[in-house]
């Protein structure tokens, strides 16, 4: 009897391709290739040390996203698809050295605006997921022992909005938007289409489960940096394997996509406070920390007028700067002010030039407000826009 012959990578992968667009109507070619390659690399679960995220998201419904989730869990290994299971039995799940792909929809009804609270241990397992070897510990009164539960494994979620950021980090995102004139697709049908697509899924588990040891060995060259490269790399590892176009293609879309994600106007409180905090100083070397908080609040796009439900307060402020190394000091300032608690210019350009850069045609710092951020003048407070730099045997009083 004749052993049954691998499959050829690159066609394996066009075929896996080909099928994604007679169903699915992707944002973007690169979009397209990022999936196909997400899929592929859910069959060598065992030989990653990430597991990245695919986060399928849209602005409203109808865009495809659920259809998408369709056609991944038919050519996916081992799909195991969920609306709302318990964070105890996705655990339970996982448990195994080579678990099965977590497919999470309507993702925003536990993540979203509108869901409620008790689900931050869900998005800790899908965190803490993303790296082999990241245990949850959990004592087990029936033996009365310590158990290790596994949490490592390859994970997709579909919904309307974004995901938390910490899930989005490890993520590969894919934008749906809704279907326009002329844009066409085959209807799905799991009892007619599903057979096919299996033998499609079975394939890809020939090919990839044949080559685990190289591709657990593969160190490809990445075009990014850190937990981006960590999370496209099993992505790469499988185009590098493939051939072809596809190491090109790889490459190309992991750049774009990192690209629009790191373009996302979303972005953590702290991170935005910190841009909006270089708006606010605008030309001063100082501020007290009250109209500091005004001009923030005067902002009418900012979330800091209703931050915490009643405003952002001094208290707040300090303690989303404290993470970057940034607090408030006695200053004295010009009259009428005095003395008084505020923040310095200084203490903040290391925290901008890391997380929040500046774009290079800008100006440096301490000159005028960055173009690019809302210019916030906030109010005129006396003598404030008058006031000279302090001279440096009074930059700090007394408490």
């Amino acid at each position: 009897m004749t052993e049954p012959t691998a499959p050829n990578g690159t066609t394996i992968l066009d075929q896996l391709h080909d099928t994604l667009t007679r169903y699915v109507v992707l944002p973007s070619p690169e979009a397209t290739d990022a999936v196909t390659l997400w899929i592929a690399a859910t069959h060598a679960v065992p030989a990653w040390a990430y597991a990245p995220r695919l986060v399928i998201r849209a602005p409203e419904k109808r865009c495809g996203k659920s259809r998408l989730l369709d056609v991944v869990e038919a050519t996916c290994r081992n799909p195991l698809i969920t609306v709302n299971a318990s964070t105890a039995a996705v655990y339970r799940s996982i448990g195994t050295d080579d678990p099965p792909t977590i497919l999470l929809d309507e993702a925003d009804t536990v993540f979203g605006p509108k869901a409620g609270e008790g689900n931050e241990d869900l998005r800790g397992l899908l965190n803490a997921g993303h790296q082999r070897n990241r245990y949850t510990i959990r004592w087990d009164h029936a033996r009365n022992r310590l158990e290790r539960i596994p949490t490592f494994a390859m994970a997709a979620l579909a919904g309307i909005g974004a995901m938390p950021d910490t899930i989005e980090d490890r993520a590969v995102i894919v934008r749906m938007r809704r279907r326009a004139p002329g844009e066409n697709v085959a209807p799905y049908r799991q009892r007619r289409d599903g057979p096919a697509l299996k033998h499609l899924a079975d394939s890809l588990d020939l090919w990839l489960r044949a080559n685990l040891a190289r591709l657990e060995r593969a160190e490809p060259d990445m075009p990014l940096e850190d937990r981006a490269a960590d999370t496209w790399e099993p992505l790469i590892a499988v185009a590098d394997l493939a051939g072809g176009e596809w190491p090109d293609r790889g490459r190309h879309a992991a750049e774009t996509l990192t690209a629009e994600r790191d373009g996302d106007s979303a972005s953590s409180d702290r991170i935005q406070l910190l841009t909006d905090c270089r708006a606010a100083f605008g030309e001063h070397s100082a501020l007290p920390t009250s109209a500091l908080i005004e001009r923030l609040k005067a902002d009418p796009e900012a979330p800091w007028a209703d931050y915490g439900g009643t405003g952002l307060t001094a208290m707040r402020l300090g303690t989303l700067l404290r993470e970057y190394g940034i607090t408030s000091q006695n200053i004295r300032f010009g009259p009428p002010h005095g003395q008084a608690k505020g923040y310095r210019r200084d203490d903040f350009t290391d925290a901008w030039h890391r997380y929040c850069p500046a774009p290079a045609a800008v100006v440096a710092e301490h000159t005028a407000p960055v173009r690019h951020l809302r210019t916030v003048p906030g109010p005129q407070l006396p003598g404030l826009d008058e006031m000279p730099p302090p001279p440096a045997e009074n930059a700090a009083g007394t408490a």
